[in-house]
């Protein structure tokens, strides 16, 4: 786990190496235990300062800054040392032939594996980390090495021999890749704080990402970012460059998720299978060289990774860390208990409040460099703050289940639109009268996000034409968005007959787990800890999202049916079964009641830049409306507050 920032003017223009530098140290927090960097004249075929496995090093770097060029390549490594602690895992890499340097953020859980099979092929390793096992399954392989790998992982492959640079991120964006291009030059990092001080471009907001994020909650989907200009490598693609195809390259899926369903199997042979899998993938996902320890939020994913910590490695010391809500109806603090107890965990707990929230909004606006969704985030920052001062540098994560095993209450809907797609009406009718039954759940909602999922489009256009409810609300701009030609069409409709399918892997595509990626990613990394998702292999989502809808929400409306399933004798039947469904949720409600002051402050200023696309009079109102119970509450409110605090610290432009 890293961070990892390149460079390259492909037409010879040399690189200010100064601020190189400065970039660089600006990841330090993803890597303080080591620092590299390549740099290179590509048409000279001549380089610098580049380590590989065969050359032990023990070479002191001279620091960026104090090297001379010219140089038109530069790649540049901060290191989290996890795996091969030693020298022999520094980065960048090259090959023995010099032929391919390697920079790499992320892990390889099958790196084992695939080392044997190289070294059938005649390879041998001077390390022992996965780095020089992905190098040269590169080399190898090539592109179609990727859907080999079982990890997460952004990586830059520059191949000296052909003048071509590689770039590829993990089938779910686990780790992070993010992109300037433009005439003169292709620059890369794991971070937009180092792109923005690299590239010194100008700090405009992106107009449909901000609609995205201001109207639906909605970051990190697609290529794009909400910096105007700074793009992200999507997901499972990967991207060849050359001096000759720098600018109009595009990126290329190497995986879909797309595998036909699994109509023949049962629930018992499924929940078998899941069960397998999961084992095995926690298994591997506990290969480190220093402690690991787990996010436990006392749900049902949390929980399964413990038990199957304990189930695969009955020695293992078991840290656990979470988040206690003193609020009765948020607090999970006795599941919490209950998993640590069955498990002989070592707990430990972290308790919130609004004063230290605003104490520590700089470093996590710092830290997240793009405007979140709710305070729910800062609750998971100091989980991972909580870790890093006990010691630990690796964590095991939920993330990822709901969206494969239809965790989510709006997934409900999703089933009820495929009932009613495929003629099943009696059984869609039992199936709403069980579901209405569960917490958290309305008649209203679920009949309206039922019906929204079967209209076409245009239809819902004019129902909302004709109830008022325009995809523009009073609060926003609507002509700053229209003069930048923002779509307002909707983020998501199903069109299939299997609609929790397709909205199941959307999600896991484009619009939820990006997101709560990223939030993870940068989260952790502030804290330099490696974060690990066991439930995100491309495997287990093939198998989990093909699977019958019945078996993932089943007929008495028990979400995770499969899952459920797959860990009874595992996890505690307490915990499996659990029907509510809360997470690191905080009392953001009674938090910005009591931070009136603070946000009022910041929604004040009509002169603020953000302005241009807050309408702030009418925001104001409804902001003091919803805390006085007399309009809704929801994150609205938390975004209007987070994007002026994001539009301050990073000094965001809004016009243009």
């Amino acid at each position: 786990m890293c961070g990892i920032l390149g460079l390259w003017h492909p037409h010879g223009n040399p690189i200010e190496l100064a601020a190189l530098s400065r970039a660089t140290n600006l990841l330090r927090h993803r890597g303080p235990d080591d620092e590299g960097y390549l740099l290179a004249d590509t048409r000279a075929r001549r380089s610098l300062a580049c380590r590989g496995p065969d050359t032990i090093p023990e070479i002191n770097l001279p620091p960026l800054d104090s090297v001379t060029g010219p140089f038109n390549l530069a790649l540049a490594f901060r290191r989290l040392s996890i795996l091969d602690l030693s020298a022999t895992g520094h980065q960048p890499m090259s090959s023995p032939d010099g032929r391919y340097t390697l920079v790499f953020n992320g892990e390889i859980y099958n790196y084992v594996e695939l080392r044997e099979m190289l070294e059938l092929k005649g390879y041998t390793f001077r390390s022992t980390s996965d780095s020089e096992v992905l190098l040269t399954a590169l080399a190898f392989w090539g592109v179609p090495g990727l859907n080999r790998l079982v990890g997460m992982f952004a990586l830059a492959l520059f191949d000296r021999d052909t003048n071509r640079m590689l770039l590829a991120r993990d089938p779910f964006g686990i780790k992070p890749l993010y992109l300037v291009r433009d005439g003169s030059r292709i620059a890369f990092a794991s971070e937009i704080g180092a792109l923005l001080d690299l590239t010194n471009l100008p700090r405009r907001a992106n107009p449909q990402r901000l609609y995205n994020y201001l109207r639906f909650g909605l970051v990190d989907d697609g290529d794009q970012t909400m910096f105007d200009g700074i793009g992200q490598l999507p997901p499972a693609h990967y991207l060849e460059l050359t001096p000759e195809t720098s600018t109009t390259a595009k990126p290329t899926a190497y995986w879909r998720n797309d595998r036909l369903a699994h109509p023949d199997t049962t629930l018992d042979i499924a929940a078998n299978t899941v069960r397998d899998m999961f084992l095995e993938i926690v298994e591997i996902h506990m290969r480190s060289d220093v402690p690991v320890g787990v996010c436990l939020s006392g749900g049902i994913d949390s929980s399964a990774i413990v038990c199957a910590m304990r189930h695969v490695a009955p020695r293992a010391d078991i840290h656990v860390f979470s988040y206690c809500a003193d609020d009765p109806v948020l607090g999970e603090e006795r599941w919490v208990d209950l998993v640590a107890a069955h498990v002989g965990a070592t707990v430990h707990k972290v308790r919130l409040d609004e004063s230290t929230l605003v104490a520590d909004l700089e470093g996590l606006m710092r830290a997240q460099q793009e405007p979140f969704g709710s305070t729910s985030i800062y609750a998971q920052h100091r989980v991972f703050r909580l870790a890093a001062d006990a010691g630990i540098k690796v964590m095991l994560d939920g993330q990822g289940a709901d969206e494969l095993f239809a965790g989510y209450r709006p997934y409900y809907a999703a089933r009820l639109a495929s009932l009613f797609r495929n003629d099943e009406l009696i059984h869609m009718l039992r199936f709403a009268g069980r579901a209405l039954g569960l917490p958290g759940i309305s008649m209203k909602q679920l009949a309206a996000e039922t019906v929204g999922l079967l209209l076409p489009g245009d239809v819902q256009d004019s129902l909302r034409t004709l109830t008022k409810r325009d995809r523009v609300p009073r609060w926003l701009r609507r002509e700053w968005f229209e003069a930048r030609g923002t779509s307002f069409e909707l983020l998501w409709k199903a069109t299939s007959k299997n609609a929790l399918r397709e909205m199941l892997r959307d999600a896991v595509a484009r619009t939820n787990l990006p997101m709560l990626l990223r939030y993870e990613d940068r989260n952790s990394m502030a804290h330099s800890i490696e974060s690990r998702v066991p439930f995100l292999t491309s495997g287990m989502a093939e198998y989990a999202t093909g699977l019958p809808e019945e078996f993932l929400i089943d007929d008495r409306g028990v979400s995770k049916s499969v899952f459920r399933a797959a860990m009874r004798g595992i996890v505690p039947d307490a915990i499996l079964d659990r029907r509510d469904k809360i997470g690191f949720a905080t009392p953001e409600k009674s938090w910005l009641h009591r931070l009136r002051p603070w946000a009022e402050q910041l929604l004040a200023n009509d002169a603020h830049p953000v302005g241009t696309v807050l309408n702030l009079p009418v925001v104001r109102d409804e902001w003091k409306a919803a805390l006085a119970g007399r309009a809704r509450f929801d994150t609205r409110l938390w975004r209007w507050v987070n994007l002026i605090a994001w539009a301050d610290h990073f000094n965001v432009e809004f016009g243009g």
